[in-house]
């Protein structure tokens, strides 16, 4: 696999082949669109869909794919040209001028390239097209593991104050977020309240495959990067940095391999495209090249067609974020590559910074650096590079879904890119005006920044560096929020059901603050309940004294969102401290969403 959290080997917790491989959305056909392993789709206007996929002869050993790039629009006298000239379209993209191919032919390209009307044709892969192209097995539907009785709080999401933009938004269920990854599993407990069926889809080999449970995954990688961007906030195993969001699974890993070819890439982003995916993550790169360099003519047609994915998708309004690799490597001064290619034996060859890292380095792409533990340094796996990394976010030991209602701690870029997706689905939850350019934008200006180590690698300002640009993201700016107010800060977001005519209580443990609570002590409520008149709600200090701070006030008004103050000066600060929530009458219910003490 080609893993954006891996570039180059290197021993990580990451399946290898995720992390860097780009996936692409591709537009839907014009007219009949074939699906792997299914009958064909049927026909729609043309003016509808931009994607078309062709019946495909038998498997024959010795057939490989390439891109032939023409001019968007109609490419039928450029196909036939394919046709006539020793191969098959397999798939292809009008609205981007692409045509995925696959011939045994060995002078199929150089043909090719001589065609009027062809403008690059370049061979995705060194090796063959697998048979698996041609009828696709699906996915196992893996059995699902007993889910966990705890949800706890984790570092990561501290870190980029993820728990604390939840107490204004955990995000939008307007908000679409695309997963392009190794699929996902959309029956794990943590993932099944935020997935999204009808916008999910294999793109394992450059054509849409619809079919139910094509999406899923092939690995556990795009398990664990689905359930860091919105593992719903249910009481259960983890939660995403925005669990109100949903999610598609847009598979663009091959089976067995693993890997991310150039075609599946252009597939899943248009895909990405045209099912309004406000947000998709790409913890891979493209494979079998780790780096793409414009004087290699292969390589230059996977530049073009993965680009035009990428501007295609970004001007239907969607924004790529993705993982900058787990080799250490400086991007911004790149000098040799040894990994490549990876579907067959690497060499080892001289590169320049023409060379791209995609989907990473992709203009409009946010390129994401892993944070190590603590949340300030540079994971020692970081890919780093100045004006190369936009932001930073939390990428060891990060723990998320994995296949079969299970979990699991994982470390590379590829942990750390779905955290950054998870903030950029929040500030779009936020502001649903917001272009792609914008929230990419708000991403770095919102980022905290964070100072180079003493590393003479990292060059640049606090402010803007090669190992963390901008910052790392901050999910609570993202949502409109603001740091809390100096003091010592308590939260619980336990959420507690409030039933009628019952009374409720959630408890803080507020420990290391010296002698009384403050004359001044903050009580940040937020109760989620229609017709507030019914409730009562008191604050009970450790020695059991009561002080009310909302009783039976606001009528028909829904929910309580504010900051009381309490003189609490005679009370002991540490201990158990309890919101208690009392309904007094029928019929309308709700529950304590969140609230904390700042002492």
């Amino acid at each position: 696999m080609a893993v954006a959290a891996l570039g180059p080997a290197v021993a990580l917790t990451v399946p290898v082949g995720a992390a860097q491989a780009a996936p692409t959305t591709i537009p839907e056909p014009s007219a009949v669109s074939a699906v792997p392993g299914g009958s064909a789709a049927a026909a729609v206007a043309a003016s509808a869909r931009n994607v078309r996929g062709a019946t495909s002869s038998a498997w024959a050993a010795g057939t490989r794919a390439y891109l032939v790039i023409t001019a968007p629009g109609d490419s039928s006298a450029v196909r036939s040209a394919v046709t006539a000239n020793g191969g098959t379209v397999f798939s292809y993209f009008d609205a981007i001028g692409v045509i995925v191919a696959h011939s045994a032919s060995g002078t199929f390209a150089s043909t090719m390239r001589g065609v009027g009307g062809v403008q690059q044709v370049g061979a995705t892969r060194t090796s063959d097209v697998p048979a698996d192209a041609y009828n696709p097995a699906l996915p196992t539907n893996p059995s699902q593991s007993a889910a966990p009785s705890t949800e706890p709080l984790r570092s990561d999401m501290t870190q980029i104050k993820a728990d604390q933009a939840w107490a204004v938004t955990t995000g939008s269920p307007t908000v679409k977020v695309g997963i392009l990854d190794t699929g996902v599993d959309d029956q794990h407990q943590d993932l099944a309240p935020n997935f999204n069926a009808a916008d999910s889809v294999s793109c394992a080999y450059g054509k849409p495959d619809t079919r139910a449970g094509a999406w899923r995954d092939v690995d556990t990688h795009g398990t664990h990067v689905a359930g860091t961007v919105a593992a719903a906030k249910n009481g259960k195993g983890a939660i995403g940095v925005a669990p109100g969001v949903k999610i598609s699974s847009v598979r663009i890993a091959e089976p067995g391999s693993t890997l991310f070819f150039a075609e599946n890439t252009i597939c899943g982003l248009v895909w990405s495209g045209d099912h309004g995916f406000k947000v998709t993550n790409n913890s891979y790169y493209t494979d079998p090249w780790q780096f793409n360099c414009p004087n290699n003519v292969d390589q230059a047609a996977i530049l073009e067609g993965v680009g035009r994915a990428q501007k295609y998708a970004e001007g239907k309004g969607s924004l790529q974020v993705a993982a900058a690799g787990n080799a250490n490597y400086d991007l911004a001064n790149k000098t040799t590559d040894t990994s490549s290619p990876n579907d067959s034996t690497p060499v080892s060859r001289t590169i320049t910074n023409d060379c791209l890292d995609i989907p990473a380095e992709l203009p409009g792409v946010v390129t994401v650096a892993a944070n190590g533990t603590n949340g300030s340094s540079k994971a020692s796996f970081s890919n780093f590079g100045r004006n190369v990394i936009e932001v930073s976010a939390p990428g060891e030991s990060v723990y998320s879904t994995v296949p079969g209602g299970k979990y699991s701690s994982l470390s590379g870029t590829s942990m750390a890119s779905p955290h950054v997706a998870g903030v950029a689905a929040l500030l779009a939850s936020a502001n649903p005006g917001h272009t792609p350019a914008d929230i990419r934008a708000k991403l770095g200006l919102q980022a905290t920044d964070l100072a180079c180590p003493s590393d003479s690698r990292c060059t640049g300002t606090t402010a803007n560096n090669s190992f963390f640009g901008e910052g790392r993201v901050d999910a609570l700016k993202a949502v409109g929020g603001s740091t809390p107010p100096p003091g010592a800060y308590f939260e619980s977001l336990a959420d507690v059901t409030i039933s009628d005519n019952a009374t409720v209580e959630s408890p803080i443990t507020v420990g290391g603050v010296t002698g009384n609570a403050p004359a001044t002590l903050k009580v940040g409520v937020d109760i989620k309940h229609t017709y507030i008149g019914d409730l009562k709600v008191d604050l009970v200090a450790p020695d059991g004294t009561v002080y009310t701070v909302h009783n039976r006030t606001g009528s028909g008004t829904d929910n309580i969102v504010q900051t009381f103050t309490v003189n609490a000066s005679s009370e002991v600060a540490n201990g158990v401290w309890k919101l208690r929530v009392n309904d007094n009458a029928n019929q309308d219910t709700g529950k304590i969403d969140a609230w904390n003490l700042t002492f």
